[in-house]
């Protein structure tokens, strides 16, 4: 019975700012266990400051080092945060996604249905964003249009898209929802998006 799970992502999947455990890959395992369903503590390739290019040639490097199985139980994919952030164009992002997402079903042994694909989260709504000078509104609209990209390239080839986008913008301002840096989610941000995931992760998973 496949029991593997791959995480890929950036800053949000490797947790930056918070203990190993409240990673939401490590809290969406230990839920899945809960209910009952076995899977394996996450392996997590994935850096801060990582944009979808990165994430690829990291992808390799992990690979090299530890040879990635094909036969994962589940796969999740988050990334595109640094893209935006550091002004990388739309099209690029599309193409270079649509790349991952199929490295990510063939870790999922070519079964589409045990990738799943979060939103990016909202960072312009942190105190981070408030002080970046940037214009928040601009922010959004840029993240709403990489996340509307994502969801229909996942939802294209049967990956289950999971919008964590509107949590973030709810919470994402509230001190205790932050880690220490005022820009990534505490443990209880990214409890609220396992909230959302879980029931995604794997048919039967819900609850």
């Amino acid at each position: 019975m496949r029991r593997g799970f791959l995480a890929l992502g950036d800053s949000y999947t490797i947790g930056e700012g918070v203990p190993e455990d409240d990673r939401w890959p490590v809290q969406l395992a230990a839920r899945l266990r809960a209910r009952g369903i076995a899977i394996d503590a996450p392996r997590i390739i994935a850096k801060t400051g990582w944009t979808t290019d990165e994430l690829d040639a990291g992808i390799d490097a992990a690979h090299a080092a530890e040879p990635i199985p094909s036969d994962h139980a589940l796969v999740s994919l988050l990334i595109g945060v640094n893209n935006q952030y550091r002004g990388r164009p739309l099209a690029e992002y599309e193409t270079q996604f649509a790349s991952l997402l199929e490295r990510a079903i063939g870790f999922a042994g070519g079964e589409p249905g045990r990738v799943i694909v979060l939103s990016i989260p909202d960072w312009g709504v942190t105190p981070f964003g408030a002080q970046s000078g940037r214009d928040r509104a601009q922010i959004a609209a840029q993240l709403d249009a990489f996340n509307a990209a994502a969801k229909r390239i996942a939802e294209a080839r049967g990956a289950r898209f999971v919008d964590i986008t509107p949590i973030s913008r709810e919470h994402g301002g509230e001190p205790a929802m932050l880690a220490g840096d005022k820009a990534h989610p505490s443990a209880a941000l990214y409890a609220l998006w396992v909230e959302a995931a879980v029931a995604m992760a794997i048919p039967g998973a819900k609850g």
